[in-house]
């Protein structure tokens, strides 16, 4: 076993919160995979902000600044978390697009109108995601990071409905 492996098997050894090492490692690969999922968002989402144009350009510019201001926080607590509870975080941007779900926009300029919806479609999938994550959570005998999960759901169903609420129908 390599010494950077048995380092991190330590780390959960010495964690003794009533979940076994083998549920904490799958906690946090779950944990790492939603981060992945929240970065790719708010790289996405300040691309958006950095790009748009419309006439409600100034609506819209700061719109895209209020949700990548709420993802950033919700990265940063991600992440927290993993370390809680003994993990590593992936932290480079080839990790992050090997795991998320997430797609980029490489190369390409949409309209506004496209903005919101590709937007509205990312948190709706982390959603879902969420949803299961919060099961899965639950069956490794995680509570708190269910309960943590359900709380990043709520945020990004609040951030999904001002979406719609720009999307013309």
């Amino acid at each position: 076993m390599s010494k950077s492996k048995s380092k991190v098997l330590n780390i959960f050894n010495r964690i003794d919160t009533g979940i076994s090492r083998e549920n904490l490692q799958k906690i946090t690969n779950i944990l790492n995979d939603n981060l992945a999922d929240e970065y790719v968002l708010l790289t996405k989402t300040r691309n958006y902000h950095w790009n748009v144009e419309d006439p409600g350009f100034n609506d819209l510019h700061k719109f895209f600044e209020e949700q990548y201001e709420l993802i950033t926080v919700a990265v940063d607590e991600v992440a927290e978390r993993v370390r809680a509870l003994g993990g590593k975080t992936r932290a480079t941007l080839k990790e992050f697009m090997n795991s998320c779900q997430i797609k980029e926009d490489v190369g390409s300029f949409p309209d506004a109108d496209t903005m919101l919806q590709n937007l509205l479609s990312d948190h709706e999938t982390i959603i879902k995601t969420l949803r299961k994550n919060i099961s899965e959570c639950q069956e490794l005998d995680d509570e708190g990071t269910a309960n943590f999960l359900t709380d990043k759901m709520e945020e990004h169903e609040k951030m999904a409905w001002m979406l719609r609420a720009f999307i013309i129908t």
